[in-house]
């Protein structure tokens, strides 16, 4: 690159203005890289609670589903399954941190009145309405989880393309940018002697003619 590089004063203004831009923008970089890895941890704790939340409930559902299906028997278990009147769903939109969308995930009719689930309140028991209100608190920490987990890749994947920026910019680009400030510094000091030197010798012949004329 060197090579190709005029190695005159504008030049050399014109690289360290862009020197003093890409100084500029890797300053921003890092705090936008220092600020995503904060958000990152901040939902990480977050991630990691709801993990266990998760655990926890699955494993609570499954025991009042147990329980339920020893006390109403298999076939009704499967019949009030298929008698659901309205299916959970989800809705899924984003929201902007730091310049990356992150996806909010939220769940519509997942935790139902007993009226909404569809099945028959007098046939059923207290056990049985346990067990599907569990199972509901199961779904809803699985969509929170989701979305937690979701927001965790997209901030990943931010913090490392800043990172890459930050890094180039640091390690490359600006490195190589003080060695072109440099070199033309060099090169525009040694003309600079070269043209003090030269004129140094023209005013001696100058004196000496001058003195020889005089003669």
């Amino acid at each position: 690159m060197k090579g190709s590089i005029k190695q005159t004063r504008m030049e050399l203004l014109n690289t360290k203005q862009r020197l003093a831009l890409a100084s500029k923008g890797h300053k921003i970089l890092k705090q936008k890289r220092d600020a995503l890895v904060l958000e990152f941890f901040g939902i990480v704790k977050k991630a990691a609670n709801l993990r266990g939340q998760v655990d926890a409930q699955v494993k609570k559902a499954n025991r009042s589903l147990a329980i339920a299906t020893a006390s109403h028997g298999e076939d009704f278990m499967q019949v009030a399954a298929l008698s659901a009147k309205r299916v959970p769903e989800v809705e899924v939109s984003t929201k902007n941190i730091m310049g990356v969308r992150i996806p909010v995930i939220k769940g519509v009719s997942i935790q139902r009145s007993l009226t909404d689930r569809g099945y028959s309140i007098a046939g059923s028991s207290a056990k049985f309405d346990e067990a599907v209100a569990d199972f509901e608190e199961a779904v809803n920490l699985i969509i929170k989880l989701a979305e937690t987990e979701s927001a965790l890749r997209r901030l990943l994947k931010e913090i490392e393309k800043t990172n890459r920026r930050v890094n180039a910019l640091e390690f490359n680009i600006q490195p190589e940018m003080k060695e072109i400030i440099r070199t033309i510094g060099m090169h525009l000091t040694m003309l600079e002697s070269e043209q003090f030197v030269a004129l140094k010798t023209m005013k001696r012949k100058l004196q000496k003619q001058a003195e020889v004329n005089e003669k």
